[in-house]
Order: structure tokens, then C-alpha cells, then sequence
């Protein structure tokens, strides 16, 4: 062997090439030439796997570790791991090596019947095919990686997104209606929130028994409206705030509710409410005076002011109590209301006011009501956003029966002798609002 160097790749240059060196002389061409062995004697050691000539057989190999080293050699590149880089085909085959490769080849084979965290790559595997990321094939002989089932994983989650934000995107969102406040310090943006919520916890205590007239010997409903109709005029007659009309119908109510009255005196307990109001209301208050001029000099000074004790010790000094007006502005800013829209909805609140049994009716009923019932009088059809029913806190079905109610009024308003409220909003001061057509249609299979 000592004399073999057919696997030494130094002893073949371009010496062998035809011509020999370029200023070679022949002896030393003879030496090589005597070296070389012939192509039949190399072939001798050459192993019987097909494909893999660069496998060399050394004597002191077994068959057994002949096959190994063949599968080893043979085996694809993608099969091999990085840590097992393929053997250089220049190194000698000794019986060392030829062990070392053989255990290499358990190991592998070991490793191949594991999980792995690799693909095969798709180009150099037949069995492989790429189609796209969700529809990855791979070796059935070989488990789905780890990374690919994260993928996916990943992917369905992503969908998932994508569809509650489609759907968040369809349903309708609640507007934030106190943005536009929040640098002014009278809108009390941050906690206008809790203001009416506390609104709407007492507002019960400014309500009264739906059949308090009941408990009248002397009046009934239809004496209250007459007297409601009459101090809407003279509210309007006055310039008076708005505010102190719904106060002045609360105060009167609340007092019928506790207090019986005889009829002759029925309207002086409407002067004093109103004064009342007034005076919690108002900047400039009317005068006595201009009160009892109202009424015809039906009363006296003194009657007054006596009716006037009367009723602020019945109601134990309580004028603080939320109204319709109080709900009314903060819904109608939730709707997003223009100029038009607002004043028919207080034409259809005030409509309710002359109505004795629209008392069953909670104040914040009555103003979304009002202003769900304007809205598809005007628009022509149901309309009341996620927005006016979260800060109203009242849904479309539960404003149906009362906003029916107000198309009936809203029909009879301007015929009858109850006809204050019509007038009045018949005038171009108040925007034409009762000539607005009612929502005829939300009477339809209604009885």
C-alpha cells in the first residue's frame, strides 16, 4: 500500500494532461507513468452501489458496513442533518471511519423516526408539494412540524379577528357625544354622565300616582287640562323659560296628588305653581300683581301668598326634582338633533302635558318618546340610534306604546278646545311645528 497513491489526489496534475510538463523531459514522465495503476484494477475497489462512484472500498470493510456507508453517501441532502455534513469523497476509507459512519447511520435513523422541526424541502422531495401556507403538504412519513401548526394556528386566530371586526364594523357604534365639551367647563363633561344617572334614579320621587284625581271630590282630568292649556299660553305670553313651564306642571301635580281642591280655587293653585317655578327658574320674576291681572282678578294678593305657603310646605320646600326638559336636552344632543327636530319634539312633549293619562309615564320616558316619535314624523320611518338608546336607556320597543299615544295627539291637536299647544307652535317662532304631518303609520294594527 505504500506504493499506492491512487487516492491521493496530489500525484495527478496536469502533468498527466498530453504533452506532459511544459519543460518536462521524459524520465520523470516515466516514473509517473509507472506509478499508475490501470483503470480495470481501480474498478476492482470501487463498491457495487450504482450512482456513487466516489465510494471507495478499502480491504477491512464488511458487507455490512459497506451497505451502511452506501446509504449514508447515497442519502439525500435534505436528509442529512446540518450537525452531520456529507463526508469529503477525497478522504480515505480506514476501518475507523467506516465505524464512525455506521454509527452516524443509527443516529440518523433514529432522528428520522422522531418528531423533527424541519421541513423537507419541497424541491428535492418527490413526495412534497408547495401549494400555498394553509394547504402545506408534506411526507405522511413524517409528522406536522411544530412552526406549521403555529402557523395555522395563528391564521385562524387572525380570521377570527377579522370577523368580530366586521362585525363591530355592522353593528352600529355609540358616538361619543361629550367630545366636543370637554374644554368647556359649563358642559361638565366628565361627569355628565353621572348627573343623569342620579336623574334617573330619583325620578320617581317627582312622579305621582297615575289616578290621583281619583282622590278629588271637587276636580277631574279634564279641568287639569283646561288649566295646563291656560298656563301654557300665559308661559308663552310671558317669555318665560322653558324650563319653568315643565316645573310649574310638576308643582301642581304633586300638590292635587297630596291636597284637596275645590274647583273655584283650582286656578289660583295654577297661578302659585307658576310663581313658584319662577321664582327656582327665573332671573326676572313676574310680579303678584301681573298674576292675579292674568286671571281676572279672580284672587287677591293675600290668597295668593297664602296658597303660596300652602304649597311650599306640602311639598316640603322640594323643588329640585328632574322634568321631562331635564332629559329632553341631554336625548336630543344624543340624536344629534338639528333646529327643526327639536322644536317638534317639544311640541310633542307638551302635547303630553295637557294629557292627565300620560302621568304613568316616567319623565325620561316621556322626552325619548317625544323625540322618537319626532324623528319618524319627520324622516318617515322608525329611526333611533344605539347612541339616543344608551344614553336614554330605553330600546325602540319600549318607547312604541307611548309614542303611539303622541301620534294620537298629534292628530287631535289642532281641533278641540284643548288647542293652546297647537297655536303656539303654529308660529314661525317655533318653527311651523305643528303643521309637520303625524307618523300615521305607527298606528297601523295598533288599537
Amino acid at each position: 500500500m505504500a506504493g499506492s497513491d491512487e487516492n491521493d489526489l496530489g500525484v495527478i496534475g496536469p502533468a498527466n494532461l498530453q504533452g506532459g510538463l511544459l519543460g518536462g523531459g521524459g524520465k520523470f514522465m516515466m516514473g509517473i507513468g509507472q506509478n499508475r495503476r490501470a483503470l480495470s484494477d481501480i474498478d476492482r475497489n470501487v463498491t457495487d452501489a450504482p450512482g456513487c462512484p466516489c465510494a471507495v472500498n478499502k480491504r477491512g470493510c464488511s458487507r455490512n458496513q459497506k451497505d451502511s456507508l452506501n446509504k449514508v453517501i447515497c442519502r439525500p441532502m435534505h436528509a442529512v442533518s446540518d450537525k452531520n455534513p456529507p463526508i469529503p469523497v477525497n478522504r480515505r476509507i480506514t476501518r475507523k471511519l467506516a465505524a464512525q459512519l455506521a454509527n452516524k447511520e443509527q443516529l440518523l435513523i433514529k432522528e428520522t423516526t422522531e418528531p423533527v422541526d424541519t421541513v423537507p424541502n419541497p424541491i428535492e422531495s418527490e413526495d412534497c408539494s408547495l401549494t400555498d401556507v394553509e394547504g402545506y403538504k408534506i411526507d405522511s412519513d413524517f409528522p406536522v412540524p411544530m412552526f406549521v401548526q403555529h402557523t395555522e394556528s395563528l391564521l385562524e386566530e387572525v380570521d377570527q379577528m377579522e370577523e368580530v371586526e366586521m362585525e363591530d364594523i355592522a353593528e352600529e357604534s355609540v358616538t361619543d357625544i361629550d367630545s366636543c365639551d370637554k374644554k368647556n367647563p359649563l358642559a361638565v363633561s366628565e361627569y355628565v354622565d353621572d348627573i343623569y344617572a342620579y336623574y334617573k334614579r330619583v325620578e320617581s320621587s317627582s312622579c305621582v300616582p297615575p289616578n290621583y284625581m281619583a282622590n278629588q271630590s271637587d276636580i277631574n282630568e279634564k279641568m287639569r287640562g283646561i288649566l295646563i292649556d291656560w298656563l301654557i299660553e300665559v308661559h308663552y305670553k310671558f317669555e318665560l323659560m322653558e324650563e319653568t313651564l315643565y316645573l310649574t306642571v310638576n308643582l301642581i301635580d304633586r300638590f292635587l296628588a297630596v291636597q284637596p281642591v275645590l274647583r273655584k280655587k283650582l286656578q289660583l293653585v295654577g297661578v302659585t305653581a307658576l310663581l313658584l317655578a319662577c321664582k327656582y327658574e327665573e332671573v326676572s320674576v313676574p310680579v303678584v300683581e301681573d298674576l292675579i291681572l292674568i286671571s281676572d282678578k279672580a284672587y287677591s294678593r293675600k290668597e295668593v301668598l297664602e296658597m303660596e305657603k300652602l304649597m311650599i310646605n306640602t311639598l316640603q320646600f322640594n323643588l329640585s326634582v328632574p322634568t321631562p326638559y331635564v332629559f329632553m336636552r341631554r336625548f336630543l344632543k344624543a340624536a344629534q338633533s338639528d333646529k327643526k327636530l327639536e322644536l317638534l319634539s317639544f311640541f310633542m312633549i307638551e302635547l303630553c302635558l295637557v294629557e292627565y293619562q300620560m302621568l304613568k309615564f316616567p319623565p325620561s320616558l316621556l322626552a325619548a318618546a317625544a323625540i322618537y316619535t319626532a324623528q319618524i314624523a319627520m324622516y318617515g320611518f322608525k329611526q333611533w340610534s344605539k347612541t339616543s338608546e344608551c344614553h336614554s336607556g330605553y330600546s325602540q320597543e319600549q318607547l312604541s306604546e307611548c309614542s303611539r299615544l303622541m301620534v294620537t295627539f298629534h292628530q287631535k291637536a289642532g281641533t278641540g278646545k284643548l288647542t293652546g299647544v297647537h297655536r303656539k307652535y303654529s308660529t314661525s317662532r317655533f318653527g311651523y311645528a305643528a303643521k309637520v304631518e303625524p307618523a300615521n303609520f305607527l298606528l297601523e294594527g295598533w288599537s
